[in-house]
């Protein structure tokens, strides 16, 4: 099975990936994990990547695509859950096109849906260890210790793209580019709409029983 999770910002879409993960024994390709992997090895793509991400804004459409592409011809696994791939119109139609030269299509989408206000307080709350890559948030899971990482002790940090302005601009960028795909997948029969306001176990619940 290949699985699209999609969602805003901030939507939870990391955690239900995660547990679809495991759940299905799937590889999970997240394009965020890979931009940020080249922006901690300071590789030129990371460079690039860096300068929009701090601004809130999208990578570019043909760097993703290529980024994508590279890395699912090396996956070893028929079941993939693709988190935060695609983003628009050209990155689905690149990604169906790519699958059927290869005799191969997408079987289901997850929308996590929340609301905006909930999305930006959220993310702007979000804090995470530059070490281990924990996250924590200052009111649904804070640190044992205000500000320090529960595992090596590191001082947490606010990701730039998690500051509440550029939340905005990043949620702005979504509703343009992204929420587009809601009814592009859902003409083609394959969407699945999923109440993101409750807890992580229960989407998860709400996630499995659709599936």
């Amino acid at each position: 099975m290949k699985s699209i999770l999609l969602g805003p910002p901030g939507a939870g879409k990391g955690t239900q990936a995660d547990k679809l993960v495991e759940y299905l024994n799937a590889y999970h390709l997240s394009t965020g994990d890979i931009f940020r992997e080249n922006i901690k090895n300071n590789t030129e793509l990371g460079k690039k990547a860096k300068s929009f991400m701090d601004k809130g804004e999208l990578v570019p459409d043909e760097l993703t695509v290529e980024l994508v592409w590279d890395k699912l011809k090396s996956i070893d696994s028929e079941n993939i859950v693709l988190d935060g791939f695609p983003r628009n119109l050209f990155q689905a139609k690149a990604l169906d096109d790519g699958l059927k030269n290869n005799n191969d299509k997408i079987d289901v989408v997850i929308y996590i849906n929340v609301p905006e206000e909930e999305l930006i307080d959220r993310i702007s709350g979000r804090r995470v260890c530059p070490t281990c890559s924990r996250s924590y948030h200052i009111k649904s899971n804070p640190p044992k210790v205000d500000g320090i990482c529960d595992y090596d002790g590191s001082k947490l940090i606010q990701r730039e793209d998690d500051k509440e302005e550029t939340v905005r601009n990043r949620i702005k960028v979504y509703n343009e580019s992204t929420s587009v795909l809601v009814d592009y997948y859902k003409e083609q029969g394959i969407l699945i709409d999923i109440d993101g306001t409750k807890t992580p176990e229960d989407v998860f619940e709400s996630i499995k029983k659709s599936l």
